[in-house]
């Protein structure tokens, strides 16, 4: 994705939503000076005493008391790098108590700049009233004071994340369905963005992007490189990664008051309000969604609420995706893309599997242990890594599944669907599964001739190798003890296709293949005669690739 491509996702800088929608939010905070002196104790420590507090009264939440700080005993507070946001109020930092036998964290928030309309608790803090032992009013003890997050939610978005969200099977309908939901509760979107950052060598982020107008969602990833960028690092999204909260910004009609630069692609789009929330894992991890609308009058302060209050339930689901996700890689990676879909379906118990007809790849490399003599163990380690790419590689990039590596040597299936085996048996064509093992090995002749030019370069031996390939029926399943399994092939047909391999070297041919091989993959092989297979009765015909051998039988 290009530099300029960022801009579509990120600005530099934030600052609050201005006077505008004033009214709006005192539908939803009421700040009232309290007549009474308040007092808050914790183990018989008087942690906050004033007779200047203000009570917050907010909608969906218990009312919260804030203190000026010259009367809370800063002394005994410790800050934290902990902070949240809120669409009317700001981003709150926090601190906990240090007492002298006991920590309580996270126990005081306080917004240093909020917004214009919260502005007075501006220098004052609050308590979570589930973490101090006693509230006093004047000499009268208050009970059951709760906490912010308490309170009773009733936005029709607490309806569709309760009710609707959850059916959403993937990020990308979640998103969509997002976009939808947040449209009918009369947000006025046109676009949505929803950021997952994600742990790659490569990739720093899945990015979800929502358009009025186009089909579906649009799924990228954003590479790492992008995110060393300056503006990026300047950026409401690198804000929000670092811990320092949601941004929330009306776009003006002047350009000198675009301070980072994705408001100038949002005012030519005719964007009126743009905001960024921080949406945070079980884990931590913090994660971002974007809006924009363009709506005369921008975002409502109270649909803002609405967001606000659903974002931990929809990190959830999110959260849950993006575990899918990277456990279906760690399978496809570990297992391989068929095996690991076994397992993630439930396919996890010993003996779980199935009885499956296919082509079977077994391959090795030879003179393995002079060469690891030769080359060290760092040095053999990166030659055997180079010779699976062109082993392992080249099946995988033919459709074939690599179900385990035995030291120097790849056993791989390609399942074969029986009635094709059937249907083209009958017509003489080659077997689909027969056609791309045979073009896996030519792959690797051609990757095997190209490796080795760098072999020789570095002064390293060059590859030689035997695959084997034979068809047949085994169990493909779960072998092993109850608490250490391995999903793989087993059967006297997987036995025969290494005893295969095994006469590649006996015969100085790089590739053998069996006579039920030969059947499926039609004239695209040649004779080599009988030969007695190790642990096999009778002789048997065997064959290999054409490149492999000239003179026909």
């Amino acid at each position: 994705m290009a530099i300029a491509e960022l801009h579509d996702l990120v600005g530099r800088a934030a600052r609050p939503a201005t006077g505008s929608d004033t009214a709006d939010v005192q539908r939803v905070l009421r700040f009232k000076p309290s007549a009474m002196r308040i007092r808050a104790e914790v183990d018989g420590v008087v942690v906050g005493d004033s007779r200047r507090a203000i009570k917050l009264i907010e909608r969906g939440h218990d009312d919260v008391y804030y203190f000026p700080k010259d009367d809370v005993r800063m002394d005994l507070l410790v800050p934290t790098d902990h902070t949240t946001h809120c669409p009317f109020k700001g981003n709150a930092r926090y601190w906990s108590i240090q007492l002298e036998d006991r920590l309580i964290e996270n126990a005081v928030w306080g917004y240093d700049e909020p917004y214009e309309e919260a502005a007075e608790i501006a220098g004052y803090v609050a308590f979570y009233g589930d973490k101090i032992d006693t509230w006093w009013e004047d000499d009268h003890r208050l009970v059951g004071v709760g906490s912010t997050d308490a309170g009773a939610v009733s936005s029709p978005l607490a309806t569709w994340i309760l009710r609707d969200a959850w059916e959403a099977d993937n990020s990308r309908v979640l998103t969509e369905a997002l976009a939808n939901a947040l449209n009918e509760c009369g947000f006025e979107i046109y676009r949505l963005r929803v950021i997952i950052r994600t742990m790659h060598p490569l990739v720093a982020a899945t990015a979800y992007r929502w358009e009025e107008g186009e089909d579906g969602i649009e799924k990228f990833e954003v590479p790492l490189s992008l995110h060393r960028d300056e503006k990026f690092t300047r950026s409401p999204i690198a804000s929000i990664y670092e811990g320092r909260g949601g941004v929330r910004r009306r776009i003006s009609d002047n350009p000198a008051d675009d301070d980072f630069p994705i408001l100038a692609d949002l005012r030519a789009e005719g964007a009126t309000d743009y905001a960024a929330m921080p949406m945070r894992f079980s884990d931590g991890q913090l994660n971002a969604i974007t809006i924009a609308t363009r709506a005369k009058d921008g975002f409502s302060t109270e649909r803002l609420g609405w967001l606000h209050e659903i974002i931990p339930a929809l990190a959830r689901y999110y959260e849950v995706h993006a575990r899918q996700r990277a456990a279906m890689s760690l399978m496809q990676t570990f297992l391989g893309a068929h095996t690991g879909k076994q397992v993630l379906e439930g396919r996890i118990h010993r003996g779980d599997g199935e009885d499956i007809h296919a082509v079977i790849w077994f391959s090795d490399l030879r003179n393995s242990t002079p060469i690891a003599e030769q080359l060290g163990r760092d040095g053999f380690l990166r030659h055997l890594n180079s010779f699976f790419d062109c082993m392992a590689g080249a099946v995988l990039e033919n459709g074939g599944e690599v179900l385990r590596f035995v030291g120097d040597a790849v056993l791989a299936i390609f399942p074969i669907d029986q009635n094709e085996c059937e249907r083209k048996a009958a017509s003489r064509e080659p077997s689909d599964a027969a056609r791309r093992a045979a073009a896996a090995a030519r792959e690797v002749a051609r990757r095997i001739a190209e490796a080795n030019k760098v072999c020789v370069d570095e002064g390293r031996p060059p590859f030689e190798y035997g695959i084997g390939l034979h068809v047949g029926d085994v169990t493909y399943g779960n072998i092993g003890t109850e608490s250490r399994l391995e999903f793989t092939v087993i059967g006297s047909a997987a036995n025969e296709a290494s005893r295969i391999e095994g006469m590649t070297k006996e015969l100085n041919l790089p590739v053998v293949v069996s006579e039920t091989f030969a059947a499926l993959n039609g004239c695209d092989v040649v004779p080599i005669g009988k030969h007695k297979l190790r642990g096999v009765g009778e002789p048997v015909d065997l064959f290999t690739l054409p490149e492999n051998q000239q003179n026909c039988a």
